[in-house]
């Protein structure tokens, strides 16, 4: 009987014992299986995490790089744009309409033919000045001797008066807001030390820009017979230009209060020689954004201008027109009208 008990609690300690074991094992399988799931659940959110920083390095580079257009194309998805656009019937002898991100001109009128550029010269006066002052908060001095042969010339000023002291950034805008002449000399004898050296790097500039049919003599537009361009080389040099934020800031400000300096207290304002006869800015399908006019009797009357139509930047530089009043900036508008009128009427059908 003993040796039957013995045998049956022994029976039941190596059952109890399986079952401990069993247990164990069951135990610790769940647990390798949370860790599983637990691992496959980090595994999902690493992935997650990757494929995120992918997105937004792709977007990222997309728009830095200016690639939205050209993927948003080659996958079928972009509107069209106008490709070819006629200038014919405008009051300048001389036009050039260009897309501002690609560079592709789409509409020509003697594009390539020689003109005096006037005032547009000093869009290089502005870009040269921005990038080669470090500080466009430094106050210049404005001098007697930079102010006068201007007066024998007769030269557009911004109303900056000898001896008087002002901000970089305040000439920059006089140049290319009022156009003023001595704002251009004060900014090219701080930069280069002479005018004569700042022509030079002018050149220098726009031979780095390809305006192979441009050579420089003035830093104001003064007329000289050594002092031209094309339409095509004015519209390279304002694309270039408004890629600096600096510029183009300024450019399409309709007008600026200067602080006030030592000799004008309560500062000037200056206001756009373009946005000033200018009563709308909007035209059909977008708004024209900013521009240079210029002006001599032998130039005629010209703009240096940009829109944004249907969502896309263009240039328009015009020269030669006649007559009184306005007619560059009715050029502008014409053609920008008739612009917008083809971007919309392609992206209808």
């Amino acid at each position: 009987m003993t040796d039957k008990k013995q045998m049956k609690k022994s029976g039941r300690g190596r059952s109890s014992s399986r079952s401990g074991r069993s247990a164990q094992r069951a135990v610790s399988s769940r647990t390798t299986s949370r860790k599983r799931k637990t691992n496959r659940g980090k595994l999902r959110v690493c992935i997650l995490l990757e494929f995120l920083v992918i997105i937004v390095l792709s977007v990222t580079a997309v728009c830095k790089f200016g690639l939205g257009d050209e993927i948003a194309k080659r996958m079928g998805f972009s509107k069209p744009t106008v490709q070819e656009l006629d200038l014919s019937g405008i009051n300048s002898s001389t036009a050039v309409l260009m897309e501002a991100r690609s560079g592709k001109v789409i509409g020509e009128l003697n594009g390539e033919q020689q003109m005096y550029p006037a005032s547009m010269t000093k869009i290089m006066t502005a870009i040269l000045s921005i990038e080669n002052l470090d500080n466009l908060d430094q106050e210049i001095a404005i001098t007697n001797d930079m102010v006068a042969d201007l007066y024998v010339q007769d030269a557009m000023q911004a109303g900056f008066q000898p001896n008087e002291t002002v901000r970089a950034i305040d000439l920059l805008y006089g140049v290319m807001l009022p156009s003023g002449a001595e704002c251009c000399v004060a900014l090219a004898d701080t930069v280069a030390g002479s005018v004569s050296d700042f022509v030079t790097l002018m050149n220098e500039k726009a031979e780095k820009l390809g305006m192979t049919g441009t050579h420089f003599s003035s830093i104001s537009g003064l007329h000289r017979e050594d002092h031209y361009s094309t339409a095509r080389d004015i519209a390279l040099l304002l694309r270039y230009a408004i890629k600096n934020s600096t510029f183009r800031k300024i450019i399409e400000s309709p007008y600026y209060s200067t602080p006030g300096t030592n000799i004008h207290p309560e500062g000037i304002t200056f206001y756009s020689t373009m946005f000033k006869n200018l009563s709308d800015p909007s035209v059909t399908g977008g708004e024209i954004l900013g521009g240079k006019t210029g002006y001599t009797n032998v130039a005629g009357h010209c703009l240096a201008s940009f829109a944004e139509i249907d969502g896309v930047e263009y240039i328009l530089v015009t020269g030669g027109a006649a007559g009184t009043g306005t007619p560059h900036i009715n050029d502008a508008v014409t053609i920008y009208n008739r612009l917008g009128e083809a971007a919309l009427a392609l992206n209808s059908n």
